[in-house]
């Protein structure tokens, strides 16, 4: 019974019963998706709530662009504005801030809690904003950008952690897909917004410098109203409550969110799995690395053992990759540039081009939606596949307009508002496809002993991709001009044959199950060592 010492609350009362309740069951009228949410009104509006993080991760990303071609911040920031030779610093330093807050959010989240991370997260974004709108020279402007970044990388990492943990298992999927949507509402918003501000002033010389000061002022207020909703309406995750020993607060936060008594039986089941889920943890990391004397050396061959074991390492490359594709299909590049490529393809006038931008915006948007119902219905490789040829076509037939029409565009209207339509159509393919597989498949593959330490190599890969990408754009659309898209095309076939040739599919495949497609036993390891578990909570029950 030692292995349960950690975990005894002392007044919380369970039955034999209970226990046996904790064990999944397939009932049949359990809901999902949007009904499921819509059935469950507090974890709707919660999650919702803490969706405002990735709306300001989304706003951060796409508000970017559209300043960049500003009159007045041309003027004000000659090496950032239209083509200067800082401006692929200007939009991937912030990328680098994120790659370290995405880091360090881990210990802060599991020492404060993961509603007091986000709250800290929000303060160090709030300064940023602050930097970027009072900026008076390009100092002052890349150290908010790079403030900025730090703040959204453990928004990243934290918002999604809370809005799982919150969660009932059927639920979860749906709810933290909220994050993604609410990503693809602020790069949305940004654009629209960039759209209006350019006018005040005019869209000459004598442009207000409030044209671009307000969209980066404006994405404060959503920050503050974030920060003050975790500190005063946000409950504690009861999964954290749990791994802390609070257990009497987690009953009654996991009662409070299922809108039941404590005495409940659902909610005493659900508790039980929560808790048996902890000691889970705690035995699986207990066993895997017996040697561990301390923290850090237990983190250490966690880290170790991703990189040395074959079946470990074969997932860690296939989760890195997606995270490397996703990025080098050139999404960011659009959404960070896209203004600078309309303008290549022929758009005139400020207006007609951030208009087109605002388009991406709508189309990243709508297109998100259905991925909700379809990554279970026809499987992750699928989707991948579809969406890698229906990208690497728009990346061929832009980069060919682009080549045949470079010097005759504005005799060749036609061509360029059809290279355009190819924008929007790459990019209604990306977030269906690999925009949100990147981050479902590698959920799905990791043991749990080493899940966390995976998926935080996985988010810094793409945060360092998302980095190159922001700063290698501005040259190549300089350099190589209508190349740029062969190169994203070279990326985007590269995906398809690898998801063809190499990646198995994990559509219906149990947890269990997936030691059959990767190698090694950590599945039946698991199995029995949870059996092992709830024999320990029956036994301690009936006593």
């Amino acid at each position: 019974m030692d292995s349960l010492a950690g975990l005894k609350g002392g007044t919380v009362i369970v039955t034999s019963d209970q226990v046996d309740d904790c064990k999944p069951k397939e009932t049949g009228v359990e809901l999902s998706g949007f009904r499921g949410l819509l059935a469950a009104p507090k974890i709707l509006c919660f999650s919702l709530f803490a969706s405002l993080g990735g709306f300001l991760f989304g706003y951060d990303q796409g508000v970017i662009s559209g300043v960049l071609v500003m009159t007045n911040f041309e003027q004000r920031f000659p090496r950032v504005g239209g083509n200067g030779d800082l401006q692929g610093w200007v939009v991937s330093i912030m990328q680098l801030g994120a790659c370290l807050g995405s880091i360090v959010n881990s210990p802060i989240a599991d020492r404060f809690s993961r509603r007091y991370s986000i709250v800290i997260a929000c303060a160090v974004f709030l300064v940023g904003s602050i930097l970027q709108a009072a900026a008076i020279n390009t100092a002052m402007l890349f150290t908010g950008r790079f403030i900025s970044g730090l703040g959204l990388g453990q928004i990243s990492m934290g918002v999604p952690l809370w809005i799982g943990e919150i969660s009932p298992s059927n639920l979860r999927g749906s709810a933290v897909t909220l994050q993604q949507f609410a990503i693809a509402m602020g790069i949305m918003v940004s654009f629209w917004l960039d759209f209006g501000t350019q006018h005040i002033g005019g869209t000459g010389e004598h442009q207000s410098e409030a044209a671009w000061r307000l969209p980066f002022a404006i994405r404060a207020a959503p920050c503050v109203i974030l920060l003050l909703g975790c500190i005063f309406m946000l409950p504690y995750s009861p999964r954290w409550l749990i791994k802390v020993k609070r257990e009497n607060e987690a009953l009654a936060v996991l009662s409070h969110l299922r809108s039941l008594p404590i005495a409940h039986p659902s909610v005493q089941a659900e508790f039980l799995q929560i808790k048996a889920g902890a000691l889970f943890d705690e035995l699986t990391i207990r066993e895997k690395f017996p040697d561990a004397k301390t923290h850090v050396q237990r983190i250490y061959l966690q880290y170790k053992d991703l990189v040395t074991e074959k079946h470990l390492y074969r997932r860690l490359f296939a989760a890195c990759m997606l995270q490397f594709l996703q990025q080098f299909t050139g999404v960011n590049a659009i959404i960070y540039y896209a203004p600078q490529m309309f303008k290549a393809i022929g758009l005139k006038g400020n207006s007609v081009v951030l208009l087109a931008t605002g388009v991406i915006g709508v189309v990243n948007v709508i297109a998100t939606i259905p991925a909700i119902h379809i990554v279970d219905r026809f499987g992750r490789r699928f989707i991948l596949m579809a969406g890698a040829l229906a990208m690497s076509c728009s990346h061929f037939i832009i980069g060919t307009l682009y080549a045949l029409y470079e010097n005759s565009y504005s005799e060749h209207s036609v061509a360029g508002w059809v290279s355009a339509s190819f924008i929007w159509f790459f990019i209604f393919n990306f977030a269906y496809s690999i925009g949100c597989m990147a981050w479902i498949y590698p959920s799905e593959i990791f043991p749990l002993g080493v899940r966390a330490q995976a998926m935080g190599i996985a988010i810094s890969t793409n945060w360092l991709s998302n980095f190159v990408i922001g700063l290698i754009t501005p040259l190549l659309l300089i350099h190589i001009r209508y190349g740029t898209f062969y190169f994203f095309f070279g990326f985007t076939s590269a995906l398809f044959l690898w998801v063809f040739f190499f990646l198995p599919e994990t559509k219906g495949v149990a947890i269990e199950a997936m030691d059959d497609l990767w190698g090694g036993n950590e599945g039946k390891e698991s199995a029995d060592r949870m059996a092992r578990i709830e024999f320990e909570l029956r036994h301690e029950a009936d006593v």
